[in-house]
Parts: C-alpha cells; sequence; structure tokens
C-alpha cells in the first residue's frame, strides 16, 4: 500500500474554542463537553468516542478540553450554553490515581497532559467541574460520565481522604449519570431529547443514576427487580454493611439481567439502572468506525508531546470486557465482564488507516485489549450466561461453559503479519496464560490454546512479554482472583521451549504487587525466593493501591472479604508496606541486611540461605545470568485490567 500524506484542517477535529465554532459558521452548540485530558481524536479517549459518536447523530458538538478551574472560570463560559446538555468527564483515570502514588505522594506528571505536564485538573475533577457548570448554569442539565464517576455511583472507599464517601451524584449536583462505556445509554438520551422529553423525566434509561429526592416515587419499570442497599449512613456506622453492599453491587454489575440498585444518602436515594446488555459487534464497530483524525488537536503542536497518546498511537483495540474479575481491578465494574469484540473487517480497517500515519515504521505497538486474549470468547450457551452471578468466569475455575478457543484471534494475527506495511505486530497487552491450560477445553480448543501459544511466542514479542501472575501464594492468589503459580511456571517453561527451537532471545516480564490484601510478610519473602530460583531479578514493583468498586479495597477498609466476611489481613501502615516491598529488591545492598534480620527473626533459615547463599554457592552461581525484567502494574491498569 502506498502511503498519502494527511492534510488535517482546524475543522476536522471537534471545535474546542469559539473561534473554532465560528470557523464551522454554528451559532450555538448543541453539547459541550468538558474532559480532564488533552483532547485526543482518538477511540481509546473517552471523550472523543463520546463527541464523534454525538456528532454522528447531528448534533453539533465541542469539546473543552483541561479547563482552568483555578481563575475566573472562562473557559467554562466561552461558549455559552448548550441547546442540549453539558457532558463531565474526569478523564481516562480516576483524577486521584492520576494524580497520587500509592504512599499517596503527588505525581510529577500527567500521562494525558501535553509534554507530561502535572497540574492540569483538579483533585476529583468531575465534582469540581459538576460544581462550577451548576453553580453558572443552574438551569442546564449537566450529564456525568467516565471511569471516575462509573466506579464512585455508591457509597464508595476514597484512599485519599482515608473517608467513605457517598455515590458520586450527592457531591457533584450533576442531573444524571452514565456509568461505564457509554454510547448506549448517550443514544437513547438523544432519541428521547429530540421527542422532547426532558432530560430531568429520564429515569427509566438502562446504565443511568440519578438522585431521587425524599417524597419522590420511584419510576416504575416492570422488567427490573429492585435492590435496595444499605444507605451511605448505615455505612458510615458499619463497616460490614459497606461490605455486604459491595458484593451486591458486583454482583449487579456483572449480570446479564441485573437489579435495580437504591441507596439512601442525606435527604434523598441514589437510584442506579442496571445496565444494557453487551454492545453487538456491529455497535461496536459503528464506535470504531466513527471519523477519528487519531491525532491530538493541533493546539497542542507547540506544547508538547502526550505520552498516553504515543503509548497507544500504534495499537488497536480488538475486545472491550474481562471476565477476569481480578480483586484489584476496576475493569469489570466499568466495562463489564462480558466480552465486546469488533468484527475482523473493523480491526484490519484500523490496521490500515495506522499504516497511513506519516511517522509510522511498520511496527503496531498492540494488538489487543483489556487483556491480550479474550477476543471473540463469550459462553458456549448464552442463556447460562444470562443467569450467571459469578464475578469471574476463570476464577476458582474456568467455567465449563466458557468457549475459550483462541482460533479468530490467531486468524486476526497472522491476517495482520500478511499485511504489506505490517513488519510485525506486537501484543503489549497482558496475557492470561490460565486460560492456554484449561483442564476442561475441549480437543479443538486445546488445539487453538497450543497454535495460538506457537503464534504468539513466535511472532508478537517485542524481546519481552509481560505477564502477570501478580503473586506466588496461593492463599494470595485465592484472595486475587488469580490462578495458582504452578500454571506460570508451566507457561514459561513452553515459553523457553519455543524460544529454544526458534532461536530467539525473549524473556518473560512478570508483573507482581506488594502488600495486597491477605499478603504477609513471609508470603513476600517466599515470592522473593520463588523469583530468585526462576532468573528473575525484579527492577520494579507496585504497591496495592486501594480504588474505589474492588474487592481488595473493600477488605482494605473494612478488614472483611465482602463474600465471606472473614476477617482478613491487609498491610496497611508505611512500615508494613515496606516491610513487604523489600523482599522483591532482595539483591539490592541496601535491603540485605534488614531481609536477613527479619528472616533470622521468623527462624526461616531456609529463605535465608536461598536468597543468600554461602560463598561457595556464589561462585556455583557467579556465572548464571539473570533476567532481567519490570515487574510492575502502570497507570494504563485502571482503562484496560
Amino acid at each position: 500500500m502506498i502511503k498519502t500524506e494527511r492534510r488535517n484542517k482546524m475543522e476536522d477535529w471537534l471545535p474546542t474554542s469559539a473561534k473554532e465554532v465560528e470557523r464551522r459558521g454554528w451559532d450555538s452548540v448543541d453539547v459541550i463537553l468538558f474532559t480532564g485530558d488533552a483532547y485526543i481524536d482518538h477511540p481509546a479517549f473517552g471523550a472523543a468516542v463520546v463527541g464523534r459518536m454525538l456528532e454522528a447523530h447531528g448534533l453539533k458538538v465541542a469539546i473543552i478540553p483541561q479547563p482552568n478551574w483555578r481563575d475566573d472560570l472562562r473557559d467554562f463560559k466561552k461558549l455559552g450554553r448548550p441547546n442540549y446538555f453539558f457532558g463531565v468527564t474526569a478523564g481516562a483515570m480516576d483524577s486521584m490515581v492520576n494524580h497520587y502514588t500509592a504512599n499517596r505522594r503527588l505525581r510529577s506528571d500527567d500521562a494525558y497532559t501535553p509534554d507530561g505536564r502535572a497540574g492540569q485538573r483538579p483533585d476529583y475533577a468531575s465534582v469540581v467541574y459538576c460544581n462550577i457548570l451548576k453553580d453558572l448554569y443552574p438551569d442546564t442539565p449537566v450529564l456525568l460520565g467516565g471511569i471516575e464517576a462509573s466506579l464512585r455511583r455508591v457509597t464508595h472507599y476514597d484512599y485519599w481522604s482515608d473517608k467513605l464517601k457517598p455515590g458520586i451524584l450527592a457531591e457533584s449536583k450533576a442531573d444524571l449519570l452514565v456509568y461505564g462505556m457509554g454510547e448506549q445509554p448517550l443514544l437513547e438520551i438523544i432519541r428521547l431529547i429530540d421527542r422532547g422529553v426532558p432530560i430531568d423525566s429520564l429515569k427509566t434509561i438502562p446504565q443511568t443514576a440519578f438522585l431521587l429526592e425524599d417524597g419522590s416515587s420511584l419510576p416504575k419499570n416492570k422488567n427490573w427487580k429492585d435492590l435496595e442497599l444499605f444507605s451511605h449512613e448505615d455505612c458510615l456506622q458499619d463497616k460490614i454493611k459497606y461490605a455486604k453492599n459491595f458484593r451486591h453491587v458486583e454482583e449487579e454489575s456483572n449480570r446479564w439481567n441485573a437489579a435495580r440498585l437504591i441507596q439512601g444518602v442525606e435527604n434523598g436515594k441514589i437510584v442506579i439502572n442496571p445496565p444494557y446488555p453487551p454492545m453487538t459487534t456491529g455497535e461496536l464497530d459503528a464506535s470504531f468506525d466513527l471519523p477519528y483524525t487519531r491525532l491530538p488537536h493541533p493546539r497542542y503542536i507547540a506544547k508538547g508531546a502526550i505520552p498516553a497518546f504515543e503509548m497507544i498511537k500504534f495499537s488497536v483495540n480488538m475486545h472491550r470486557g474481562c471476565f477476569g474479575g481480578c480483586s484489584f481491578c476496576t475493569i469489570s465494574a466499568h466495562q463489564g465482564k462480558f466480552i465486546a469484540s469488533r468484527s475482523k473487517e473493523s480491526i484490519l480497517k484500523e490496521v490500515d488507516e495506522i499504516a497511513q500515519m506519516p511517522d509510522f515504521k511498520g511496527y503496531l505497538s498492540d494488538l489487543g485489549g483489556p487483556s491480550a486474549n479474550m477476543y471473540k470468547m463469550e459462553g458456549k450457551n448464552l442463556r447460562i450466561c444470562q443467569r450467571c452471578t459469578r464475578p469471574s468466569c476463570i476464577h476458582p475455575n474456568i467455567c465449563t461453559n466458557l468457549d475459550t478457543n483462541h482460533s479468530e484471534m490467531t486468524d486476526i494475527y497472522k491476517s495482520v503479519n500478511q499485511r504489506n506495511d505490517i513488519k510485525k505486530a506486537f501484543i503489549g497487552s497482558g496475557v492470561r496464560y490460565d486460560m492456554l491450560y484449561n483442564p476442561m477445553a475441549t480437543s479443538e480448543e486445546k488445539d487453538s490454546h497450543k497454535e495460538y501459544m506457537q503464534e504468539l511466542i513466535e511472532h508478537h514479542v517485542s524481546g519481552r512479554l509481560k505477564v502477570a501472575p501478580e503473586h506466588t501464594s496461593d492463599q494470595v492468589l485465592k484472595i486475587m482472583r488469580k490462578p495458582t503459580f504452578k500454571l506460570f511456571h508451566k507457561f514459561k517453561a513452553d515459553f523457553d521451549r519455543i524460544n529454544k527451537d526458534k532461536n530467539l532471545n525473549q524473556q518473560i516480564i512478570p508483573y507482581f504487587i506488594s502488600s495486597h490484601p491477605g499478603s504477609e510478610e513471609l508470603d513476600m519473602a517466599n515470592l522473593a525466593c520463588e523469583t530468585h530460583d526462576m532468573d528473575f531479578k525484579l527492577e520494579q514493583v507496585q504497591d496495592f493501591t486501594p480504588t474505589p468498586m474492588t474487592v481488595a479495597t473493600v477488605i482494605y477498609y473494612a478488614g472483611v472479604h465482602p463474600y465471606t466476611l472473614e476477617e482478613t489481613y491487609t498491610p496497611r501502615t508505611k512500615n508494613e508496606k515496606l516491610q513487604q516491598r523489600m523482599y522483591l529488591f532482595w539483591y539490592k545492598k541496601e535491603y540485605q541486611d534488614k531481609i536477613k534480620e527479619r528472616l533470622k527473626n521468623f527462624k526461616r533459615f531456609d529463605m535465608l540461605k536461598k536468597l543468600f547463599p554461602d560463598k561457595e554457592s556464589k561462585k556455583q552461581t557467579s556465572n548464571h545470568k539473570h533476567s532481567k525484567g519490570k515487574s510492575f502494574k502502570s497507570k494504563k491498569h485502571f482503562k484496560k485490567r
């Protein structure tokens, strides 16, 4: 394929200023979107997706990226009132995760801002933006969405203030909350507004939430069951009630036919309507096939590169959703556990569009999704899925109804390889290796697993393949909803065998978490010993960060597992966390004396000898080359895992 130079005009992006609106000849705007991210017109960024979708349905849409909330609020005033509503999102990440480390230290950068500059959005951005808009335009509807709003839709523990916060509607003053991926509810909202229905009457749209004042009657819907949660005030008084609430919220978030959730707060109730069924392939294709420029807005040309864009500019997202249900992950709470997959045609069309980008050198950084290898996977009998309440389809075991056939995914990998402009397509998303060893798989599925593994390792590794065992202790892995570490040993053996057969020099990069609920100090010492035996020297590790609406966060705050209500140990103090973290860096001199002291106190001389062998043992092992690999969880995990 011959590359053709793109000649984008300013009008190819949605307008971001009064001047750009005027250039289009508009005398008003239907919807104005406010986002905490820079405006990147690409299907990986929510504001762009929503804007393009509304535009495709005939609306005049503008985007105000990273508005200044500290001056005279001119960014919030410059386009006046929209004809329909304001839309608000904090961006592709929770603003507090974006701003602070696991130790609550302020980050010095922001990947979603030009040149990575920090300080371009406020803490709790969704609440700040909504409050400003409602103060300035009290009679104009404000719709709130995005991952921050989605994960804070009920009473939630906020790690950064160290307290329970009410559902975000109580603090934001927004008129309506759209949770999860917003295309389906937004299309219905627009359809009803076009018919003359006011937004304050939109109370029965799936996948939305609203605040119902005391004395108002609950809208009727004969198809929905109602489930009353403990009130916010109850949760403040009793952590166990908060934990019990979470189980209901998680189960209903992952059901095909979910109940409507109702939670009392202050002088009203938050009503959360059940989600839409998973998007069809046609619906998802329509979203990805919108006329994105795939580039940051020209306003950023002289302001530096945007790191988040540089990371994904040559990647392709093949599906949404994740049925892993990991205890520390927010993906299923936002995208759901059911997989929505694009068609092969839509994926290859995007690959060809990327190949036409002037700076593309022939290498795709990722063909993946929230997890690399869940494309096209669903239940063999969907009626069973529609009745299921399991938060994970693969833990504690792989569901017998789950079709784990990897053939269609392997076919796409091979088809992309055959494109003339593609030199190599890497898999950057995390691979769920446990599905490749499904003991209940049919012979056809097992053949597809072997073919996928061969194709993946031989043709799609950039030198390092990232996988996420997360821990080595079966007790901790059970709480994490992750498979036994024995499967990682098995995968590594197959990885090494294929590399040897094909004369490849590639490495596995394992990701681990320290200080996760359920993890005790000796669990981390054992992790150090096991990875030591596998010739890994871990360079980085991520401490567990409590984020709203995860099992692990509930355990961290309430001290009990929300499904069993059993007390569960969690490292909370700075000293406890440091004592866990140091074991992953056993080979660094600054930690060795402390580790030796702690292991002696535990009388674990076996571990001491393994990590720090005597001089003779050192001589025997000095010629062994250790694999070096980063073992960390990045910001990306809060939109993809």
